[in-house]
């Protein structure tokens, strides 16, 4: 999910960046959303750059005309992974570890 949701945010603010650079636009929310989408492609920061990938898809969703469905499902994605963490393969496990809970430990 980490890998996917980094991908798409990354071709979709790529886009944008090109389309808007060709009329003259500002980069105020493509260089964060690309930047976000880095971090967690690689697993790094997750619940950061999860956190931020659904402030500004939440941005993106009010703020420019056209269909809003795209940026809520790339925001929820950003929701997803900063509540679930990073997963086992990814550079945040590697340096802090993996955290997992274990429900029978949490009976007694």
């Amino acid at each position: 999910m980490r890998v996917v949701a980094g991908v798409a945010l990354i071709a979709h603010e790529v886009a944008r960046l090109r389309y808007e650079f060709f009329l003259g636009g500002g980069l105020a929310i493509q260089i964060p959303a690309i930047l976000s989408g880095i971090l967690l492609l690689v697993g790094l920061w997750t619940p950061i750059a999860g956190g931020l990938m659904a402030i500004l898809e939440l941005w993106n969703a009010f703020s420019q005309v056209g269909d809003p469905w795209f940026h809520i499902l790339l925001g929820s994605f950003g929701v997803a992974l900063a509540l679930i963490g990073p997963g086992a393969w990814s550079v945040d496990a590697r340096l802090f570890g993996w955290k997992r809970v274990d429900a029978e430990a949490e009976k007694l």
